[in-house]
């Protein structure tokens, strides 16, 4: 008996650790399946998130009371002409070059024009011949003028002759009109400035074969009146109620960047281009000095108050496409939405847009290609960032 009862409380310890041990392996197996079930699903969201587009959000920037409003121009020389031939012939000789100063009438250059020579020469022969059958017509109408009294002609022979002098008068001065005019194309052989000026332009070169009037070749000269210059700039319509005839304006040029020039508004188009929205411009600047130079860029600075409220966001977040001109938003459920917007300035790394926006909304900065209304994103920043003005 007494060997028989350790026996039996080995097989209930026995018996008890095996139970021990299997709860203990269920839980340790329930435990890893659920953690495992965790970690997947954990997995599965941040997979999910990670197939969203990052996207980076900007808050826009509400324009200030002034605005300064910068455009580019090109210099044009207030007066300038380019200089064809009137006459055919070959360069005899050119006396300027380009960036020589000229005076009004001041010869150019002269032209050899042998046939032309010739025809004033057969011109003037005929005009000798047509002016000798005039005389001879008119003395003889004479004559038979005075022999109509003795009976020895009749009116109508003495008409007749009267009618031969004028039709040989008339053909006279069309010999004179000929000589005149062959005359006058002979003295364009001298080409002359029409005003005074700089020569910016020389296309030709001795013994050149010239044409009248070009027949699409480049101008002789070229002459630019550069003491003052033109500026066309233009302006978009939201600021054209702001310019004004004798507004002025700073100008700057790459060549002198630490110099400021002054320009003033001379005249307007006084009509909005349909295409560009936007009105023509001119400005006039005196250039007695000559640091500027025709045909060179300027940057035209307006200083005027801003009277169209505008918010400034990058110019990386307008998004073009066949619905026009957007900006993509997101808002608190991470959706995004495109909003139509109005463009009032581009400058460069910012635009001013004046309708679409409001203060509160949250821009994406670079918005992803292809991206629709309604698209779910992930914000890369807990906080948006301001753009800069």
């Amino acid at each position: 008996m007494s060997t028989d009862r350790p026996q039996n409380q080995s097989r209930r310890v026995l018996r008890l650790g095996g139970f021990i041990a299997l709860v203990v392996a269920g839980v340790v197996v329930a435990g890893g399946i659920v953690t495992r079930a965790h970690d997947n699903k954990k997995l599965e969201t941040w997979t999910e998130a990670q197939s969203l587009p990052s996207v980076s959000v900007v808050m826009p920037v509400t324009g200030g009371a002034a605005s300064g409003l910068s455009l580019p121009a090109r210099f044009e020389a207030y007066s300038k002409a380019p200089i064809y031939a009137r006459t055919s012939g070959y360069l005899k000789k050119w006396y300027v070059d380009i960036g020589a100063e000229v005076r009004a009438g001041q010869v150019l250059a002269d032209i050899e024009t042998p046939d032309l020579d010739q025809q004033l020469l057969q011109a003037q022969a005929d005009l000798a011949t047509a002016k000798a059958n005039e005389t001879l017509a008119r003395t003889t109408a004479e004559r038979w003028s005075s022999l109509l009294d003795s009976g020895a002609v009749s009116p109508q022979e003495v008409d007749e002759k009267k009618g031969e002098h004028d039709a040989r008068r008339a053909m006279s001065n069309a010999a004179q009109a000929n000589v005149n005019r062959l005359a006058a194309m002979r003295g364009f052989a001298h080409i002359v400035s029409p005003f005074d000026g700089t020569v910016t332009a020389r296309n030709t070169d001795v013994g050149a074969l010239i044409s009248e009037g070009g027949n699409g070749s480049p101008a002789l000269f070229e002459v630019s009146d550069t003491r003052k210059l033109r500026l066309f700039v233009n302006v978009p319509q939201n600021y054209v109620g702001n310019i004004r005839i004798g507004t002025t304006a700073d100008i700057t040029v790459p060549e002198h960047p630490e110099q400021t020039y002054t320009a003033t508004v001379e005249s307007t188009a006084q009509a909005v281009d349909a295409e560009s929205d936007a009105m023509r411009v001119q400005l006039f600047v005196d250039n007695s000095e000559r640091k500027l130079l025709p045909g060179g860029y300027a940057n035209v600075n307006f200083n005027l108050p801003n009277t169209v409220p505008t918010l400034n966001i990058p110019s990386s977040a307008l998004i073009f496409d066949k619905s026009g001109l957007q900006v993509a938003t997101v808002d608190a459920n991470g959706k995004a939405h495109l909003k139509p917007v109005k463009l009032a300035r581009d400058m460069g790394k910012t635009v001013e847009i004046s309708a679409g926006l409001t203060p509160e909304d949250r821009v994406i900065e670079n918005p992803p290609d292809g991206i629709v209304e309604g698209q779910a994103v992930r914000v890369a920043e807990d906080k948006p960032v301001k753009a800069e003005k």
